[in-house]
């Protein structure tokens, strides 16, 4: 399992997460910006967040504890 959360008070709503994303894991739309839609086909990759330019995305593997 993964938790995806994008911080909306960075997030400037370029889309470009959702465009280099190999898995399709965001959705987007212009009015609401980067949607996490399939957080379970994340491959963790980083590649979401090395390319935000405003660093708002955070990837986490969600365990047992």
């Amino acid at each position: 399992m993964v938790e995806i959360s994008i911080n909306q008070i960075f997030c400037k709503k370029c889309g470009i997460c959702a465009y280099v994303c190999p898995r399709q894991v965001y959705q987007f739309n212009e009015l609401e910006g980067p949607q996490v839609v399939k957080p379970d086909d994340c491959i963790f990759c980083d590649l979401c967040i090395m390319m935000c330019p405003d660093m708002a995305i955070e990837i986490r593997k969600a365990g047992k504890e």
